[in-house]
């Protein structure tokens, strides 16, 4: 063994322990081993940051961006409401997201399946008041699963596909990988909806949204109703289902501007008509979404889109020298001076009985507020009112649901089929949303969970050295003796455990390419078909549970779910050996050596 092996081997070991441990965040660990391995010439130092421009890297943060594109857009409401139910307990919600991701990702990559659904399973966490990283983790080792069926599935299967081509004159087809993937993701769907999803810790916070109706202030606001609603000529109390369904209060009914008497249940609502509510930001949004109401009437609606910068939503405290204090809104004439919106008003413990942008406020409120994009720190300014801290509220612009929807499929699909590298397709996906103004250039950024990003470039660099050094060749050499003399089924036992291993640590693909043309020479060595070892490879280097930086899914979640280092083992280490028992046999059934 060389020196830089031995380094590479002894700083994998430090990062393992270290993250395990968790005494210090796993951007810092990973970034820290990088550098010590230039230092000590285990990595060059020319490609001490190439990690940060691979396409693994690229890839997450780009489909964290497109996520961002399609929940403002409206398009994770859309389907949050046509397929998802709250009130479903967490295994059948889990079963029923995990059929889904499974199924989408046989059919596009699999981490586009993840893109998609990973928002839509956030927002249903928060509807149900429970942490979004008990069902985040689930999804992803579906849809790494549901992977496994097709060829354009996941990458570690073209790789295999091309490998045996070259080797062998003639590729795998496109579903010659489904009758193991298939029967393995079934049974690995089966174990993650039923025992899987209790053996992630459940830390308050982190990630996870506890109860939103505990934490977020309820605001007495106003929506109307535009003209060529499908209200229009409803009954008031029809729509208290749906409200209930979002956590919206209906208060009353305004109308020609003049607040009336009693709760309306049984008045018909008309064009202009505005509903009075009760309800905390998201639901808010939430609830003007899926009825298609507006915040304002057209002309204040039209001075806050005119530039077409986009809309943000921002809470600010009153202070007792404040501009607005002891006025109105229209008073002051916040929506024509400075293209700000009154949404809500927050006063605790007593009651508000005139229109909202008609009531003086007071200090001690809290006012939510609708402004231009990149214009709020002014409009606070301007009132002498204090921002409370950002809770990254955003305003959802259901106008261009489809346009978000058929841009986000068409590359996807383009990409699936081989027309366009995925990164690629991504890329175009962020220009476009940014062009069309469905996701505003301003906070673009924003949406990028860095620390992932650190922990990816860091770790891929030292992954690739160590192949570079002979580490995994020399693992390849060894596992070839090792094996020598013994039965089929232990030998691809052996070969799929060490795959597996391999692959929590290096990128699946890398894995794939170095773990194939072992298989072929340890088919060769016992006389037998190359298909059951490449099969074998092909199921291993897909199935990264253990770690987060095996699997680029695995990655995509760690920061929304506020995930340990050492909280993907407790569930994945069980499911990779329910795989193998799975798998093997499969894999011996279907392709006899």
């Amino acid at each position: 063994m060389t020196s830089d092996l031995t380094v590479l081997f002894a700083l994998f070991g430090f990062v393992f322990a270290m993250l395990l441990w968790g005494r210090f965040r796993y951007d810092l660990v990973a970034f820290s081993a990088l550098l010590i391995g230039v230092v000590l010439g285990a990595v060059p130092s020319e490609d001490a940051f190439s990690g940060f421009g691979h396409p693994a890297t690229l890839v997450v943060a780009l489909v964290l961006i497109v996520s961002a594109g399609l929940v403002r857009s409206g398009a994770v409401s859309l389907i949050t409401r046509t397929l998802v139910d709250p009130e479903r307990t967490l295994g059948s919600h889990i079963a029923f997201m995990g059929s889904i991701g499974g199924v989408l990702s046989a059919f596009m990559n699999n981490v586009a399946a993840l893109a998609l659904l990973m928002p839509v399973d956030v927002q249903t966490a928060k509807k149900a008041g429970r942490a979004a990283r008990l069902s985040l983790m689930p999804l992803s080792f579906c849809t790494i699963l549901g992977g496994m069926v097709t060829m354009i599935g996941t990458p570690p299967n073209i790789v295999i596909a091309t490998i045996r081509k070259d080797n062998l004159g003639e590729s795998f087809s496109m579903f010659d990988f489904a009758p193991v993937g298939g029967v393995t993701a079934l049974a690995g769907l089966v174990f993650v909806a039923l025992v899987g999803w209790r053996l992630i810790p459940n830390r308050e916070g982190d990630g996870a949204i506890t109860d939103a109706r505990k934490t977020l202030k309820d605001y007495l606001a106003e929506l109307s109703v535009p003209s060529g609603s499908d209200l229009i000529g409803k009954r008031l109390f029809e729509i208290h289902d749906i409200a209930e369904k979002n956590d919206v209060a209906i208060l009353g009914l305004i109308r020609n501007g003049k607040r009336r008497y009693g709760t309306q249940r049984n008045t018909v609502l008309a064009a202009g008509d505005t509903i009075v509510i009760e309800a905390h930001p998201e639901a808010l949004d939430e609830f003007r979404t899926a009825l298609s109401l507006d915040f304002t009437n057209q002309a204040d609606q039209h001075l806050l889109t005119a530039e077409g910068n986009g809309l943000s939503i921002i809470e600010v405290v009153v202070p007792e020298n404040a501009r607005i204090a002891g006025k109105s809104a229209r008073s002051i004439g916040l929506s024509w001076r400075q293209r700000t919106i009154l949404l809500g008003i927050s006063r605790q413990g007593r009651q508000i009985s005139r229109e909202v942008r008609r009531t003086p406020v007071e200090p001690g409120d809290i006012l939510l507020l609708l402004t231009p994009e990149g214009e709020s720190d002014a409009v606070a300014d301007w009132l002498g009112a204090l921002p409370l801290a950002d809770r990254g509220l955003a305003v959802t612009d259901t106008s261009k649901v489809w346009l978000s929807i058929g841009i986000f499929v068409a590359a996807v699909a383009i990409a699936s089929f081989g027309f366009l590298y995925l990164p690629v397709a991504l890329g175009i996906v962020v220009v476009a949303y940014v062009l069309t103004g469905i996701l505003p250039l301003a906070d673009l950024y924003d949406h990028v969970e860095w620390p992932v990003i650190v922990l990816l470039g860091s770790m891929i660099p030292l992954g690739a050295a160590l192949d570079d050094a002979g580490g995994t060749a020399m693992i390849a050499g060894a596992l070839v003796g090792l094996t020598e003399g013994w039965p089929a089924w232990a030998v691809l036992t052996i070969l799929m455990v060490v795959t597996m291993t391999l692959s929590d640590v290096l990128n699946n693909t890398a894995t794939a390419i170095v773990a194939a043309p072992v298989s072929i020479q340890m088919a060769h060595s016992l006389n037998a078909s190359p298909d059951p070892f490449l099969m074998t490879v092909a199921v291993a280097a897909s199935c990264a549970f253990l770690t987060p930086i095996g699997h680029k899914n695995n990655t995509l979640i760690l920061g929304p779910g506020g995930y340990a280092f050492g909280d993907y083992w407790r569930m994945g280490l069980p499911l990779e050996i329910l795989v193998v028992c799975v798998s093997v046999p499969m894999i011996l059934i279907v392709w006899p050596m």
